[in-house]
């Protein structure tokens, strides 16, 4: 499948914010949130929106640079497009963000209980930098990941 990764604008956020709550249920970030972070008023803070070639929308990411590290906080993308190479188009396209704002490496946290992202994670570089005992909501730990940025991942 095709996809084309870029920018998100205010017009996206009610198809951001509904993909959040399938994929986040426990701790989903409100349209107010996303409409915040797809605005210019957080200049650290970048969100990046798939669209197939149809139009139709395929998935989003969250990213924050801080110079020399950007930290991806959301990624997603609907059920019926998992496994297709979606979330990969995405991640190629955070790193190209990243790497264009300076950053020189990404990090990001995941539930050590979602072993299917951990496997997608480890397989696109990233690697175990440490952890952070009930970091969810619900009580799980999160492993923080670290990847070099590469603007062609």
């Amino acid at each position: 499948m095709t996809v084309q990764v870029g920018p998100a604008v205010a017009d996206d956020v009610a198809e951001i914010a509904e993909l959040e709550l399938d994929a986040f249920p426990l701790d989903p970030w409100s349209p107010t949130l996303l409409a915040e972070a797809v605005s210019d008023r957080l200049p650290t803070v970048g969100v990046l929106v798939a669209r197939r070639d149809d139009g139709a929308f395929a998935g989003y990411a969250v990213i924050s640079v801080v110079e020399p590290d950007a930290e991806l906080q959301r990624i997603a993308v609907p059920p019926a497009l998992r496994r297709t190479g979606v979330a990969r188009a995405i991640l190629a396209a955070t790193h190209a963000h990243a790497g264009a704002r300076g950053a020189s490496r990404l990090l990001l946290e995941v539930r050590e209980d979602n072993l299917a992202a951990q496997l997608f994670y480890e397989h696109s570089g990233f690697a175990e930098l440490g952890r952070r005992p009930r970091y969810y909501r619900d009580g799980t730990t999160a492993l923080v990941l670290s990847a070099p940025v590469t603007m062609g991942a």
